[in-house]
């Protein structure tokens, strides 16, 4: 098991649900955290909790499908903070309805959301991920929607199965430089998106996964022997 204590992890979508619980979790571990989103209160908040636990934190605010945004805040970020160790490509989004139904529109934004934004944050954090020389860790988070589409999941499957190809993709590049890449394909997580886009009632929120337990997960796989799974093409945890 490796030790996680002094490295530096961006969570993207770290001030709510699964984000903050994996940003907390990490912190939990000796990790130095940044984390993403677009609610400054939220993230303050949440930057809060973290330092409460003795490492350093930091937030910045951008939209994941604005490449723009992006490039120009994890830039100014990386010189902040320095170059990450880890990142948990977290931010996503969901709504649901057949093909006849659902606008282009949102049909659009899901695909920009879900499987644009982790390519963008990506393709700005991994340069100085490989140039610091130590290696690293990104973990994608997809879903078991991913993994075969159903009736009313077009937009949403498609998206999560067009993350796992380019985690794939990207970890057979990423691996002659030391980097890991991992895929995670969790079913409904009890989160506010999910609860409420599902129709979920509050009285049974305890009948899905809950985020601190998937984020220990998500440690668990960082703190695992990282040479004994470079050759990995992905991870793929399921929860009934």
């Amino acid at each position: 098991m490796e030790n996680l204590k002094g490295k530096k992890a961006l969570v993207t979508g770290g001030s709510r649900g699964l984000g903050q619980a994996t940003a907390l979790a990490l912190a939990a571990e000796g990790v130095d955290i940044a984390i993403t989103g677009r609610n400054e209160d939220s993230l303050k908040a949440t930057v809060k909790e973290i330092t409460a636990l003795g490492v350093k934190a930091s937030y910045t605010i951008f939209d994941v499908t604005d490449k723009s945004s992006v490039n120009d805040a994890l830039s100014k970020l990386i010189a902040a903070f320095g170059p990450f160790d880890i990142l948990i490509n977290n931010a996503g989004t969901a709504a649901f309805g057949s093909i006849l139904d659902m606008e282009a529109d949102a049909w659009e934004d899901i695909i920009q959301t879900n499987l644009l934004g982790p390519y963008y944050v990506a393709k700005a954090i991994l340069p100085s991920m490989v140039a610091q020389g130590k290696g690293g860790d990104v973990i994608n988070i997809s879903s078991t929607a991913g993994l075969r589409g159903s009736a009313n999941t077009s937009a949403y499957s498609a998206s999560k199965a067009g993350l796992i190809a380019l985690s794939e993709s990207m970890m057979q590049e990423m691996r002659k430089k030391d980097i890991r890449v991992c895929t995670l394909t969790p079913s409904t997580i009890a989160t506010d998106m999910t609860l409420k886009v599902l129709k979920i009632t509050d009285g049974n929120p305890e009948k899905v996964l809950q985020p601190e337990d998937f984020a220990q997960l998500i440690v668990d796989v960082l703190k695992f022997n990282k040479r004994a799974m470079l050759t990995s093409a992905a991870i793929f945890s399921t929860n009934p």
